[in-house]
């Protein structure tokens, strides 16, 4: 099995529930603080390809109150991964990559199925 990489915040509520659940279905697993070690051009960019910037850009964060307007206009735009790659708490938590797949957000279903428990 490839290892799970779960990126986040550890502070975010929805990222310590989604470590809780990993660590207790011992599913192994790699975890990435965003602030710490921002992704990289090529993690945002096939992130945003992958599930989209409307699942993938947190709209309702402090972060994006407080940016620019052409920040924002530029979030809708081809060169997101700029803005999110400067912002990182811009990304909605927790993003996780595993076998060629990235999903964002966390639910125990989803989790369940994604990992067969």
């Amino acid at each position: 099995m490839k290892t799970v990489t779960l990126y986040g915040i550890p502070n975010c509520d929805t990222v310590r529930k989604a470590r809780k659940w990993l660590a207790d279905s011992g599913v192994e697993h790699n975890f990435i603080d965003l602030r710490e070690a921002p992704p990289t051009r090529v993690q945002v960019t096939g992130w945003l390809k992958s599930v989209g910037p409307e699942r993938l850009i947190n709209r309702r964060s402090t972060t994006f109150r407080q940016l620019s307007d052409a920040d924002r206009s530029t979030l809708d735009g081809s060169d997101a991964a700029n803005v999110l790659i400067a912002h990182p708490t811009l990304i909605k938590r927790p993003v996780l990559e595993w076998q060629d797949d990235v999903s964002v957000g966390f639910t125990t279903d989803d989790f369940s199925k994604r990992f067969a428990t």
